[in-house]
């Protein structure tokens, strides 16, 4: 069965709404408009959480409802209700036409169609039963503690989703997707002494639990976790200054996600707020390095079939060789830029309006070694894991803490440091790139974005690289 298919079953014969009906009643809303479509969702959660030894929390939601969106210029009409109801549209239907005089007469072309699936459209929470998840999850804890006798605490959580929308536009022509999602997250607590530290991994995708209960798969998320807290165990108190910073490969991509991919979203660049406005064709970083959002990966946590316009997703490149050449686009900001959707129009529910968003944006590899990279530094922190960050959008400034860190010392990996703070200015640092490594690594699927409120799946990426000069806030000076 198609998705169309089988979201047309789920909304209309089993909620009772008629398709029919439903078309009439969004073209009459939408008429006079430039853009709109009602989004219909059902979505099915849960997740199960270990800690030191005990089910903590267990929970399942299913949720279900309807946004209606009419869009005319910059004005946008939005209502939603968790009723799939005749009455529900007809009411939303009255909201939606308050904007109708705001029409600029440049209606959006409808999004592209795709018959090209990027997932299974399977749901993967019944195909791994409620005790299976349990065990799983006290097969964890027991694993991490046999492992090492200065484990103290271990906290572990299976979660899944799986989320089937239907898109009907004023036109008639409809759209579906079914997404489902899962995630295993494993953490560890180590003492020695009167010192306690704490190391953590987590993987996930577009796909079923069978990945995620393979004993190599999460073994290896176990062994993860733990290196990583037993490394902090011995750590010193990080250096402060401005110095050269090697940034590993994979997660660390969340920089370059939050300091740049933010500030090239089309709706900052259209209101001129993003450090990068205006900026289209200039020299925005160093040579050599070429950013990407690819939507359109199998089995990413980032990736959509279609967006949540209907829009098909798509690889866009956003600076080349230093220079940028793309903004992220929803159908919106599109039009009103006098551009075309990049398939990035993202909503957290049926509940949230449309903004672009990032899918999965990752900084493209480069020729160096990274070990070539690592001794071109006398000086300078090796950072490969990031915890926490804020940015600003407007000036680009952002605060990022590394959980794990490393001194580098004549070109070696020294002692490994806590307390390392990144500073900088995204649009600044990415001048700043000096050598890029020839080792690209997607992280590992548990990126969550957030933004005006709306919490997304993301993915970030990154090959090693060298940032000529980064102030670090330490400890110790």
């Amino acid at each position: 069965m198609s998705d169309l298919a089988a979201t047309e079953e789920l909304f209309f014969a089993r909620a009772g709404l008629d398709r029919d009906h439903a078309t009439r009643v969004v073209t009459n809303a939408l008429e006079g408009c430039d853009d709109g479509e009602l989004f219909l969702e059902y979505r099915q959660s849960e997740s199960v959480a270990l800690d030191d030894g005990r089910i903590r929390s267990a929970s399942f939601d299913t949720a279900q409802g309807f946004g209606l969106r009419a869009v005319a210029g910059e004005a946008t009409g939005y209502a939603h209700s968790c009723e799939l109801t005749p009455a529900a549209l007809a009411r939303a239907a009255e909201t939606v036409r308050a904007v109708r005089g705001n029409h600029s007469g440049m209606a959006g072309e409808g999004p592209a169609r795709t018959n090209r699936s990027l997932y299974t459209d399977a749901n993967p929470l019944p195909l791994l039963p409620f005790e299976d998840k349990v065990r799983l999850l006290g097969e964890i804890d027991a694993y991490a503690r046999s492992a090492d006798p200065r484990v103290k605490q271990v906290m572990a959580s299976i979660s899944g989703s799986w989320q089937a929308v239907h898109i009907i536009r004023a036109d008639g022509t409809q759209a579906a997707d079914i997404r489902p999602l899962v995630r295993l997250n494993v953490s560890v607590v180590v003492g020695q002494g009167d010192r306690m530290e704490t190391g953590g991994h987590g993987l996930g995708g577009r796909f079923t639990y069978e990945r995620l209960v393979d004993p190599a798969t999460w073994r290896a998320a176990v062994d993860e976790a733990l290196r990583q807290a037993l490394v902090n165990l011995d750590s010193i108190d990080a250096p402060a200054g401005e110095i050269p910073v090697v940034l590993g490969p994979g997660w660390p991509g969340v920089l370059l996600h939050e300091a740049v991919g933010h500030g090239l979203e089309g709706d900052f660049n259209r209101k001129k707020t993003s450090a990068f406005a205006g900026m289209m064709g200039q020299r925005v970083a160093a040579p050599g390095v070429t950013v990407v959002d690819e939507g359109n990966i199998e089995d990413r946590r980032g990736s959509l079939t279609i967006d949540d316009e209907g829009t098909p997703t798509q690889r866009t490149v956003l600076i080349e060789d230093g220079i940028l050449t793309g903004y992220l686009f929803d159908r919106q900001n599109a039009r009103l830029m006098g551009a075309r959707p990049t398939g990035n129009g993202r909503r957290e529910s049926f509940a949230s309006p449309v903004l672009p968003r990032m899918t999965n944006t990752y900084m493209t590899a480069g020729d160096k070694d990274p070990e070539e990279i690592l001794r071109s530094v006398k000086n300078g922190i090796y950072a490969v894991n990031f915890g926490g960050g804020q940015v600003d959008i407007t000036s680009g400034k952002f605060v990022f803490s590394a959980s794990e860190a490393y001194l580098i010392e004549n070109g070696r990996i020294g002692a490994p440091v806590k307390g390392a703070t990144l500073i900088g200015n995204g649009p600044d640092v990415m001048t700043r790139v000096s050598m890029i490594g020839n080792d690209l690594k997607l992280d590992d699927g548990i990126g969550t974005c957030g933004k005006d409120g709306q919490g997304v799946a993301v993915g970030v990426g990154q090959p090693t690289l060298l940032i000529d000069r980064l102030t670090v806030g330490g400890t110790s000076m």
